[in-house]
């Protein structure tokens, strides 16, 4: 009675250390430095990171797909007022209280789609007294213009090592696929971001970075855009972006731009060098492009 007595209670204990793991902060003793900037310093804890759920391939390999973390913000009094205003608490936190503070997160990534989830965030003064909290955020893909940016590859690269974060800071991380001038001088550049390029079946996915100069050099038109090419058949699509001129400024790219429908690209457009650059860097860097998937 006794041996089945302490058995049950080591099952409970073990339950509740797994519920701990992922409800509770992480020990402050465990944070790891991933950079700073004039407005954040960022964190996380590598021995937060647990996976939650994984596939197995059908060739017995189990892969990750939901990879839980911890990671920790601190802020500038210009970062803490910016955060402030993104979150909508100006009614609610001042800027010196949180930039005298910090913020903690449980953040949920996925490798296969660029994804991190913040599933709970506190945001702390200087006494550790929480000043906000939110659960159940929304999930966000991750390109050069998202701030979890470290977070994910820190996270990522703490599960499968596959050099998340040295491609992330690599100095050829953007490549250029095309590049045209026109008969007035107007010069047309597209660069793609070689840590967003991954394969799903015969598509490549990819953030990429259109910019039009006129002769004098002056920007006339940005585009950043995720795109789905298909290698083989040489055609893709605009899956979601925006656009900047100088007179609009930053705006969401219309359903007329991103119709979700595949285009072919004209083997006589300056685009078409940028497929055959997308299908050469596919086959070197076919280990990088084929990372963490699970439909092989």
């Amino acid at each position: 009675m006794k041996s089945a007595w302490f058995r049950v209670l080591g099952i409970f204990v073990f339950a509740l250390v797994l519920i701990t793991a992922q409800t509770a902060p992480a020990s402050a003793d465990g944070w790891y430095w991933l950079g700073s900037d004039s407005k954040y310093s960022k964190y996380f804890d590598p021995t937060s990171v647990v996976t939650v759920r994984s596939v197995t391939t059908s060739q017995g390999k189990d892969v990750a797909t939901e990879i839980n973390a911890w990671t920790k913000t601190t802020y500038s009094p210009e970062g803490a007022q910016e955060t402030i205003e993104n979150y909508g608490l100006t009614h609610l936190i001042r800027a010196d209280q949180l930039a005298s503070g910090y913020s903690m997160a449980l953040v949920q990534v996925n490798p296969q789609n660029r994804t991190v989830q913040y599933l709970r965030e506190d945001f702390y003064d200087a006494q550790g007294t929480v000043l906000w909290s939110k659960v159940d955020g929304r999930v966000k893909e991750i390109n050069s213009q998202q701030f979890d940016e470290d977070f994910y590859g820190a996270i990522v690269d703490q599960v499968f090592r596959q050099g998340e974060m040295t491609r992330i800071k690599a100095k050829d991380r953007w490549i250029t696929l095309w590049e045209n001038t026109d008969s007035n001088g107007n010069v047309t550049q597209v660069t793609g971001d070689t840590s967003t390029m991954r394969m799903k079946g015969k598509n490549m996915f990819l953030w990429t970075w259109q910019e039009k100069k006129d002769s004098n050099g002056n920007v006339t038109e940005i585009q950043f855009t995720k795109r789905a090419v298909n290698l083989p058949q040489g055609t893709e699509r605009i899956i979601r972006g925006e656009a900047w001129t100088p007179s609009a400024g930053w705006q969401t790219l219309t359903s007329d731009t991103a119709t979700g429908r595949y285009y072919m690209i004209d083997s006589s457009s300056p685009a078409f060098a940028g497929l055959t650059r997308l299908r050469a860097y596919s086959t070197g860097y076919s280990t990088w492009v084929n990372r963490y998937r699970i439909d092989l």
